[in-house]
């Protein structure tokens, strides 16, 4: 397993704290993937995203500020990251506060990349009052000529820094690729509650510290997204930040990252629901566990942390899936395996499970084979009835769609409603029996027949 960046040059957003770097990342990928805070030192993790230009795309890292004041617990691992992005860059952008000037930590952080022998282009943002403060003689005194000036926030001045990243990498051998249709690379969202071990599983997958883990909670605080190879094929990885509930979600950046994070669970083909093997579920997993039943995904749930488990025996496994499947009953079409991302433990199986979800969210079932699957399940059960008085009668059943799998259920009369939802669970069972559909929900639609 490895992580990836297909062949798209990199280009690097780099910079003391509170510049603005996020800002013009969310700005160029024409995302909001990054959390933007006054808060020195909101970017902890590196983040990637392709920018598209003139008909190509070249690959953009925001990193946090090279000027870290060292009050943080995570210091040396948010410098580690931002070190790493300076090596795989071809291209840096060097982003400097044209409204606050240059300050000593801007002069430190050229002479940092200075030494890089790497393409720096300077980017003067927050020009959105005065322009001009781009000529001040004081931007001088930094390596790299006058800055660019631009707006994150309006999106002024973006072109011709765009244009001047082409030049760079043109002359560099490293022109950005031309933009073809996105191949269809599933997408894996790794949710789970604070400290289930979610970064550390993906930093596993990677064979390196991709993203900063520790004991404290929170420690993720925006979605990631991480493209990886895996026997050859590739998977996007998304380390979502730990959801706790919503009144324990403290105001501001931590508020930003949680609803990033649903919203990236809902855009996901496949989530991984990551629990502690050592804890018991709790409400805030119960309430996941009904978001990705709703957002229609894929499901796999990976208790972590297996190799702390005390006393294991053989039917250890058998009694705790027992008792996840009764604390997620909307879960029930989940797969679930254990596994311990320190003792690289059944980590690479997730991967097998994977390529089963997707062919199954895409899995199509013939007329015929669902209308002789109906004439057998009715007869062996015949449809209960709901509300009203006329006892239902199911007249045809039809596949509607995929991801996920979709399906129509019609009904004889005027209302859909005279059939019992049970009867709606119990044909998803036998469905399942027949037909698989492992890791994905499936939607049964009752729909009345039209008077006539």
């Amino acid at each position: 397993m490895k992580a990836i960046t297909s062949n798209l040059p990199v280009v690097a957003l780099l910079g003391r704290t509170n510049v603005g770097k996020s800002t013009l990342f969310n700005r160029l990928t024409e995302t909001h993937r990054a959390v933007v805070s006054p808060k020195a030192g909101t970017t902890r993790d590196r983040k990637e995203a392709p920018v598209l230009w003139r008909g190509a795309q070249f690959l953009l890292v925001d990193t946090g500020g090279l000027d870290h004041p060292g009050h943080d617990a995570f210091e040396q691992e948010v410098t580690h990251q931002v070190e790493i992005a300076m090596e795989k860059a071809d291209v840096i952008l060097l982003v400097v506060d044209l409204e606050v000037g240059v300050l000593e930590q801007d002069l430190q952080v050229a002479r940092k990349l200075k030494g890089l022998n790497k393409p720096v282009i300077l980017v003067g943002n927050k020009a959105d009052r005065q322009a001009a403060a781009a000529l001040d003689a004081d931007w001088y005194n930094l390596p790299f000529g006058l800055p660019h000036p631009v707006s994150a926030i309006r999106g002024n001045g973006l072109g011709d820094v765009l244009d001047e990243v082409f030049d760079a990498l043109a002359i560099l051998g490293r022109p950005p690729i031309d933009f073809e249709e996105a191949r269809t690379i599933p997408r894996i969202a790794l949710v789970g509650i604070p400290n289930v071990g979610k970064s550390s599983i993906i930093n596993e997958i990677l064979g390196e510290p991709r993203f900063i883990t520790s004991p404290i909670a929170h420690t993720t605080r925006e979605p990631n997204d991480t493209l990886v190879e895996f026997d050859g094929r590739e998977y996007l990885l998304i380390d979502t930040a730990g959801i706790r509930r919503k009144s324990r979600v403290q105001a501001g950046i931590e508020h930003a990252g949680v609803q990033q994070s649903l919203e990236r669970l809902r855009q996901a083909d496949i989530v991984v629901l990551v629990l502690d093997a050592g804890k018991d579920i709790d409400a805030q997993e119960m309430r996941l566990g009904r978001l990705i039943q709703e957002a229609g995904v894929g499901c796999v749930i990976a208790l972590n942390k297996w190799d702390l488990v005390q006393d294991k025996g053989p039917s250890t496994v058998h009694e705790v899936e027992r008792d996840i499947r009764r604390a997620l009953p909307h879960l029930r079409f989940a797969p679930l395996l254990t596994v311990s991302a320190t003792e690289r433990m059944r980590i690479h199986k997730l991967f097998d499970l994977f390529d089963t979800i997707m062919q199954e969210r895409v899995h199509r079932v013939s007329p015929e084979e669902l209308e002789q699957f109906l004439r057998k399940t009715v007869a062996r059960h015949k449809p209960s009835r709901g509300k009203g008085v006329a006892h239902p009668t199911v007249l045809d059943f039809r596949q509607l769609g995929v991801r996920p799998p979709t399906f129509g259920l019609l009904v004889k009369g005027r209302r859909a409603d005279v059939l019992h939802p049970s009867y709606v669970r119990f044909l998803e069972n036998r469905l399942r029996e027949a037909f698989g559909f492992t890791g994905t929900p499936i939607n049964i639609r009752a729909i009345a027949e039209k008077p006539s």
